[in-house]
């Protein structure tokens, strides 16, 4: 029979150990965050509904979202034993210049409607982390403010082209003046997906006044607060739009664009060009052939066309037929460090997130990106020692196979 007293207080009390009380309520809900998984839980705490499934959701019935985290989840690594993995190096090189990580931070739009700090954070976290960002043509801060917020930054532009084709010329000038690194062409939206969420949310840009989003403000005064109370949205390439996003696709965006187009953009742009949205080694191929630097393996992060190819999958027929002639990215469904090492082991330059850092902005701003961007790099960095590689350069496809 087991014997019971009571344990001594010099016994009880080097267990008992209470944190600090932590006043401030964005580092406090912050520290809970392990993985994007859980920012991605504080985020749809903070901000209205129809702002959190923008970012969260995808097009119709959501099976290429799905299938694209699936395709991550068929991962199974093969480690290597008995390697030195006491200190690795997760940098590469992004054409052709160092990236601390192999990891772009993806152009996405409206990015202030998430959270007031906008791209300036964005682009300040990709900064101090030392890796390149894509400033949306349909970001809501103007090239040039944000030149000035991230001067240090690897600056890249993404670029629909419009029907106006003297606009998209402007365009390029501007980022041209304003010392852009690259150009990133996405030719994946003629038109805008059908984004079920949005529609049944009534999202506009910017998010109106409604009795459905008064009731929800109520749910998140602060985001409210500081959307009222700030900068009115402004855009990186237009002036104003009062209308939901497949309103502005439609008005805006050129569904005639043809190859020939791709070559016009390569005669005004005279650095890097990367193409985003490519599917298929036919379309790869072509791109590559009129003269872009890299692509972007995409499907929009599954809000385009649904049950479209899953990038992942994609990959590696497309490496085999351009990966020595172009740098070769993904992107879609990205939601871990392991994710990256994956895609990286079975032949991408890097990889672009999108919805990983906007996670992050909606929980919390500028820290709320960097928690992100450290969670990644942290992850990138175990997921290295713990398969047995020191460098980026040793994952291959022989470091990983997918289950069926």
């Amino acid at each position: 029979m087991t014997s019971r007293r009571l344990p001594s207080w010099a016994e009880l009390s080097p267990l008992l150990r209470p944190k600090p009380l932590e006043l401030d309520p964005v580092k406090r809900r912050l520290a809970r965050a392990v993985t994007i998984g859980d920012l991605r839980d504080i985020a749809r705490r903070q901000v209205p509904r129809a702002v959190f499934d923008y970012v969260d959701g995808a097009a119709e019935e959501e099976t290429s979202l799905r299938r694209t985290r699936e395709a991550f989840q068929k991962v199974e690594f093969i480690p290597q034993v008995l390697r030195d993995v006491s200190s690795v190096d997760p940098s590469t090189k992004i054409l052709g210049k160092p990236s601390a990580l192999p990891l772009v931070f993806a152009p996405t739009g409206f990015t202030r409607m998430m959270n007031t700090e906008g791209e300036p954070a964005v682009a300040r976290v990709a900064q101090n982390t030392g890796i390149p960002y894509a400033l949306s043509t349909m970001g809501t801060t103007a090239l040039e403010v944000l030149a000035e917020a991230a001067p240090q930054a690897r600056r890249w532009f993404q670029l629909y082209l419009w029907k106006d084709r003297a606009a998209s010329r402007d365009l390029i000038a501007r980022a041209r003046a304003a010392g852009y690194e690259a150009l990133v062409l996405t030719v994946d939206t003629p038109i805008a997906g059908a984004r079920q969420r949005d529609v049944r949310n009534g999202m506009t840009i910017p998010p109106a006044l409604t009795l459905k989003t008064f009731f929800d403000g109520a749910l998140h005064p602060a985001w409210w607060f500081n959307l009222l109370t700030t900068e009115p949205l402004s855009f990186a390439s237009l002036n104003s739009w009062n209308g939901t996003v497949a309103e502005l696709v439609a008005t805006m965006f050129d569904p005639s664009v043809t190859f020939a187009d791709l070559e016009w953009l390569r005669s005004e742009w005279n650095g890097p060009l990367v193409v985003k949205g490519i599917q298929s080694v036919e379309d790869a191929r072509e791109v590559v052939e009129r003269g872009a630097d890299a692509l972007v393996i995409s499907n929009h992060g599954g809000r385009q066309l649904d049950r479209a190819p899953t990038p992942l999958e994609q990959l590696p027929a497309i490496v085999q037929a351009v990966g020595d002639r172009a740098e070769i990215y993904l992107d879609s469904g990205i939601l871990s460090g392991a994710d990256i090492i994956a895609a990286v082991a079975l032949g991408a330059t890097a990889c672009l997130v999108g919805r990983a850092y906007l996670y992050g902005l909606m929980a919390g701003g500028q820290r709320g990106v960097q928690r992100s961007a450290d969670i990644l790099n942290k992850e990138i960095i175990r997921t290295m020692q713990l398969l047995g590689v020191k460098t980026i350069a040793e994952l291959s496809p022989a470091r990983l196979r997918l289950r069926d």
